[in-house]
């Protein structure tokens, strides 16, 4: 199996982003964007989905984190698209309930060559730790688009905005990995009556 590791760079009048992930790795994680609340949740995704990443983003926060949060979604899906390959041998589909006190949330992911996005997570409050929570949103979506996953969020429950979000992103780490996986029985062929994704 060749490397599945990644290097993209993305530069506009709004946004100068770095991303490097290798999709075998430990959970190493590094990452400054500016934007604390995200870089927490995506060492999260890190950890569990047991991804390196290494991230750098610049971006026009004097006027808000929008541009920063979609565009690095953006990066890191482009990032995700190269590192995978041709998808041969992978497990392809992955799923994950993640508790965290009282909220649940459940994640479920298909790495089908075809965007799509069903994000249900009735935050409980507008903002914590000062991110503005419809900006996951916009981070998922620039994911999907460009990483070409079908991925469905669902936080089950849950009254702590901040537990709720850390039940997402951690059940996408998870996802991610269970996805991503090769699977023995799968060597060398793809995942797809179609023969292609």
């Amino acid at each position: 199996m060749s490397d599945r590791i990644a290097s993209v760079e993305r530069n506009t009048l709004e946004t100068q982003i770095k991303v490097s992930i290798n999709l075998d790795g430990t959970g190493k994680f590094n990452c400054v964007t500016g934007v604390p609340f995200l870089d927490h949740m995506l060492e999260q995704v890190s950890r569990h989905g047991l991804i390196d990443m290494d991230i750098h983003a610049v971006g026009d926060l004097h006027i808000d984190a929008h541009h920063t949060v979609e565009d690095l979604g953006i990066t890191l899906g482009q990032a995700f698209d190269v590192a995978v390959g041709d998808k041969k041998g992978i497990k392809r589909y992955g799923h994950a309930y993640v508790p965290l006190d009282e909220a649940l949330s459940r994640v479920v992911i298909d790495f089908s060559g075809r965007p799509g996005l069903q994000m249900h997570v009735p935050f409980t409050r507008g903002s914590v730790g000062g991110f503005d929570v419809d900006l996951f949103s916009e981070f998922f979506h620039g994911f999907i688009n460009h990483a070409k996953v079908t991925l469905h969020l669902d936080n089950l429950r849950g009254k702590n905005t901040h537990h709720q979000a850390e039940t997402i992103f951690k059940a996408f780490g998870r996802a991610l990995r269970m996805a991503l996986e090769m699977d023995e029985r799968m060597a060398g062929q793809m995942p797809s009556t179609k023969g292609s994704l």
